[in-house]
């Protein structure tokens, strides 16, 4: 009989993920963006002027999935995309002064999580170092680039 559930850390991962995106959705529609928009304001906001590729690596997302979102991104002033010089292959994607501002406001999302989850900041950074230990452990050793 498999484990009920409750007991289950798969089960748990993925109702607390849901839960996060219940949390920040409402501040995200404010802010006219969706979650895996604001994803790629962050990875942006790491390092600015990544290539789509880049950006689908650093979110473990395919390309084919963060192109449409970059392309919406741009209509709506928050990037902009262009073809680098060094490989036209790649598109090279910038944050805006709008999007730079947007990533600011952004904050509010984590601040948001920090008083929601009655834990202290340093709970939340060890829970979230042991959550990356067992994604690198279960992904082979690899880490991503967090």
């Amino acid at each position: 009989m498999p484990l009920p559930l409750d007991n289950q850390l798969c089960f748990t991962l993925y109702a607390t993920s849901m839960a996060i995106n219940r949390t920040y959705k409402p501040m995200l529609d404010e802010m006219g963006i969706t979650y895996p928009q604001y994803l790629v304001l962050n990875a942006l906001g790491e390092a600015d002027g990544m290539s789509v590729g880049s950006i689908a690596h650093r979110l473990a997302l395919e390309s084919s999935t963060i192109t449409p979102l970059v392309k919406r991104m741009e209509q709506a002033g928050l990037v902009t995309r262009q073809r680098s010089q060094i490989d036209e292959r790649q598109v090279q994607v910038d944050l805006t002064p709008r999007g730079r501002a947007l990533l600011v406001q952004c904050n509010c999302l984590n601040e948001t999580l920090v008083e929601r989850s009655g834990m202290k900041l340093a709970e939340l950074d060890a829970l979230n170092r042991q959550i990356q230990k067992l994604r690198d452990a279960l992904n082979g050793g690899q880490a991503d680039d967090a």
